[in-house]
């Protein structure tokens, strides 16, 4: 099983094209399309790696960033 990755972003455009080149390159990829998703996502997945848009609607990257790094660390490309 490949390393997983959760992109983060309300854009289903950009999830999508990442989703398929992550994928591509032997990654698992899970998606989400705000903070809020994100965070029961992340805690389901336990993701190695967080691709996170900060301006999303519901709960903003930021907000999700500060709620799940009370849970976990893993890196963070904004």
């Amino acid at each position: 099983m490949g390393k997983t990755i959760l992109v983060v972003d309300d854009k289903q455009e950009l999830r999508t094209l990442l989703k398929s080149y992550l994928t591509q390159e032997g990654f698992d990829v899970a998606t989400a399309g705000d903070g809020q998703e994100a965070l029961f996502v992340a805690r389901h997945t336990k993701p190695d790696l967080i691709i996170l848009d900060l301006m999303m609607p519901e709960m903003s990257g930021y907000d999700f960033l500060r709620a799940y790094r009370r849970e976990a660390d893993a890196p963070v490309i904004i």
